[in-house]
């Protein structure tokens, strides 16, 4: 199984250009609002035409600009589960799930009675959409998507309809519901979670342009690029200076830093995430990647507190000074001195960007 997808489209002030492969894996596409994840996805199922480029699925030309080939929607057998579900109000689940099987009375009802089971919605044949719960119309939507053996399922959003609770609760739930469907699935989100617990693969957006493509996890611990960097949830970010293979100078911060791995010359930006960093004492003020900090100011949220630091030492009057501590309560309060405090950048989780 697999899909190649290299297509460009021009709207009014904007440009999508977006290039990438599957292998039968889960892949996430990751952007911010108005990145052309839907676009891309849209383009892929025939809603949307690209202007030029080609779009290949399991060896099957959906698209192709040179060859001018450019199948209907109804010819591509893509399962899209859209953001809002778009079920039908006047069908009621079983009529909603059955909608797209082109199968003998017969036939059509045993294939929907499995997935009335399989997606756990029995006593709700009858029901319509208005009255059902959120989550019982995600599952009736994605049974409608399997029930006809798609070779891809393509999810937009499939959680941004429900409330937060209800999100993590139905996350554990839907990725065990996508066991019951062999092939292709492409999942487009603006959540760094989301995409981190469902895909293995992953393509990064960036104002419409991909990026960044590659193993999900190597990409969160290494993102390599400032906008990847950005995207993947890393909030400490600083313009540097390449001084030797080893060395930076991070110059938001006004700290030099020594590296684990070799440092390209083309790096602009470095970066650490603010769960990577460590808070350590006077004692260690004088080793390396240590830096003599205050404090700007305190968030609390419901697990940690937000803490943000600059560089006590640093003359510069940079905006971007600040760095971002995310501290676990208990630890956080167990600080007898915080006037005198000093934040460790480990070298194993300095980001090298581009």
């Amino acid at each position: 199984m697999s899909l190649a997808v290299d297509i460009k489209k021009k709207l009014k002030g904007f440009s999508l250009d977006v290039s990438f492969r599957t292998e039968g894996e889960y892949l996430g596409i990751l952007g911010a609002s108005g990145s052309g994840k839907s676009l891309t996805l849209k383009c892929i199922a025939g809603i949307e035409t690209p202007d030029e480029g080609c779009i290949v699925l399991n060896g099957k030309v959906l698209y192709d600009s040179e060859k001018k080939i450019n199948l209907k929607p109804q010819e591509r057998n893509i399962g899209y589960l859209f953001q809002n579900y778009a079920l039908f109000p006047h069908m009621t689940v079983e009529e909603n799930i059955g909608m797209g099987l082109r199968l003998p009375e017969k036939e059509k009802k045993q294939k929907v009675n499995e997935m009335i089971v399989s997606f756990h919605l029995q006593g709700l044949e009858k029901k319509y959409p208005n009255k059902i719960s959120g989550g019982q119309q995600q599952r009736v939507a994605l049974a409608r998507c399997i029930v006809y053996k798609p070779d891809i399922l393509m999810l937009d959003e499939p959680f941004s309809a429900l409330d937060s609770h209800l999100r993590e609760q139905l996350q554990d739930g839907v990725l065990e519901l996508l066991k019951l469907y062999e092939g292709e699935v492409l999942m487009v989100t603006h959540s760094r979670g989301e995409v981190y617990s469902f895909c293995s693969r992953l393509v990064v957006l960036d104002n419409g342009r991909s990026i960044l493509h590659g193993d999900t996890k190597d990409i969160f611990r290494q993102p390599k690029l400032y906008g990847a960097a950005r995207l993947t949830g890393c909030k400490n970010i600083s313009k540097c200076e390449v001084l030797s293979p080893k060395n930076v100078y991070a110059a938001d911060w006004d700290v030099i830093l020594e590296t684990e791995q070799k440092v390209p010359q083309q790096v602009k930006y470095v970066g650490i995430r603010a769960h990577d960093l460590q808070i350590t004492d006077a004692g260690q003020a004088k080793e390396k990647n240590v830096m003599e900090c205050r404090i700007n100011r305190i968030v609390e949220d419901v697990f940690e507190y937000n803490v943000f630091f600059e560089n006590r030492k640093s003359n510069s009057e940079n905006d971007n000074g600040e760095i971002l501590y995310k501290a676990d309560k208990q630890e956080w309060d167990n600080i007898r001195d915080k006037d005198n405090l000093y934040l460790r950048f480990p070298e194993s989780a300095i980001l090298l960007l581009e």
